[in-house]
């Protein structure tokens, strides 16, 4: 029995070649098909060259398990999420490999209702029988059908709900689509806005679909891919820049002076808008970053909640609480009334809508909370032994303080914080600091406990 190595934490990812090819991709169907027993299951995947031939070899596996497959064609991950909550569907299945690099694809994996598929329920099960690669005989009259779908419409209908377009003043916004992923959507939405006189324009910067990759790898978090994003923001003298990873999943966002801003902050915006018209609402938010945020749901009469980070935590957690809406620092962000998915079209359209209704300027609306509470960003640093580093940090800074070990190591002191985590997804320590209005602080502190990591390193 073969390991497949491209199952992760939380999703399926992998180079191309021995690690995921078409025969794996059917296999990962067949299991799907075997263990979850669905009737009907959604398939999408994304721009990348090898999507679309993964994409069928997948369905057919789901095929041969008895599944009907519903093609929704080329599609970001909540277009899948989306797709199988609103048709009621049994599951859910997304190729596409993010941000990573042309030579890597994977799959994002939701049962009924978009909920997540991960390590802790069924993601290893579906592994085991992908490995074992022993399936039932398929019977024709137990094979599934296949058909290509649309829900465009009503996956845009659905995202202009949240904002009331009516209210929406003339704003000039750059929407990087990152190779294009996103494109369809925002040339619809660009559609409907023009058919209602929504006085809103459109500069689009990468915005046709090609699998080359011509652009570089669709991931903004990386400072030498949000160049282009922040070249347009400044030519056209636009109100705001947005940039989609692989997926678009996450939209990073730029303020009029092209300034690229934490997803952090972009929490606090969120909550704060929802929590006006929702007052008393649960606010899920992780604690890598978590002051500003606890701060503004705190003014806003909410509830603030904090879950360990990744996707399958902060949606379960916001399922058992009923949040309305759920942040993390890493630009996901989780609405209550998108199956508490995360959405990379729902906040930009937010935040338009409250550049509109506030009548100020992007940086405006963060600026004051970057100086109230400024933070380092998260930084990451490659250790040979992870618990030996967490246990020297704890050492030095965790006498007479209480330490939260919601994920993690995270410490407070009167004027700072610190969290320090092991990554889910990658042999990576995370190391993210902020403080309470002073910036040297941060470098200070930064320095600090580098000192002790690359001690622990020698």
């Amino acid at each position: 029995m073969s390991t497949l190595t491209c199952f992760k934490a939380y999703d399926i990812r992998g180079q191309l070649g021995e690690e995921l090819n078409e025969d794996i991709a059917y296999r990962i169907g067949r299991a799907y098909g075997e263990y979850l027993k669905p009737q009907r299951v959604i398939v999408g995947g994304d721009v990348r060259l090898t999507s679309e031939a993964l994409k069928l070899a997948l369905a057919n596996g789901l095929q041969d398990a008895g599944a009907d497959v519903y093609d929704i064609g080329m599609s970001g991950t909540e277009e899948v999420y989306f797709a199988t909550f609103h048709l009621g569907m049994d599951g859910g299945i997304e190729v596409t490999a993010s941000h990573n690099p042309m030579n890597y694809n994977g799959m994002k994996l939701v049962r009924a209702n978009a909920q997540p598929i991960s390590g802790d329920t069924g993601l290893l099960e579906i592994k085991q029988l992908a490995e074992a690669n022993v399936f039932p005989a398929v019977a024709e009259n137990r094979r599934g059908s296949y058909q290509k779908i649309s829900i465009l419409t009503e996956y845009v209908d659905h995202l202009l709900g949240y904002i009331d377009t009516a209210t929406l003043k003339p704003m000039k916004l750059v929407i990087n689509s990152g190779n294009g992923a996103a494109g369809h959507v925002i040339d619809e939405i660009e559609r409907r806005f023009k058919c209602n006189n929504i006085p809103v324009t459109f500069v689009k910067v990468h915005h046709h679909p090609d699998g080359n990759f011509p652009n570089g790898i669709p991931n903004p978090l990386l400072p030498e891919c949000r160049a282009d994003t922040a070249k347009a923001v400044l030519e056209h003298q636009a109100d705001m820049g947005i940039a989609f990873d692989g997926d678009f999943d996450r939209c990073f966002l730029f303020d009029e002076k092209a300034n690229f801003i934490e997803g952090y902050y972009i929490v606090g915006l969120l909550a704060e808008a929802f929590l006006q018209t929702n007052p008393g609402s649960k606010i899920i938010h992780d604690p890598r970053l978590s002051w500003n945020t606890i701060d503004i749901v705190n003014q806003a009469g909410g509830v603030p909640v904090m879950s360990k980070t990744g996707h399958a935590f902060i949606k379960e957690r916001m399922r058992k609480e009923d949040a309305i809406y759920g942040g993390e620092m890493s630009a996901h962000h989780y609405f209550r009334d998108f199956a508490y998915c995360d959405s990379g079209m729902i906040p930009w359209l937010l935040v338009a809508g409250l550049l509109s209704t506030k009548g100020r300027v992007l940086s405006e609306l963060v600026e004051d909370r970057m100086d109230k509470f400024p933070c380092s960003g998260e930084i990451n640093y490659k250790v040979a032994d992870i618990d030996k580093v967490l246990n020297e940090i704890e050492t030095v800074y965790g006498r007479n303080v209480e330490i939260d070990k919601t994920d993690g190591i995270s410490i407070e002191l009167s004027d700072w914080r610190f969290n320090v985590r092991c990554s889910n997804t990658e042999a990576l320590l995370r190391l993210n600091v902020e403080t309470k209005n002073d910036r040297d602080m941060v470098a200070k502190k930064l320095e600090e406990i580098e000192s002790i990591i690359m001690g622990c390193h020698k």
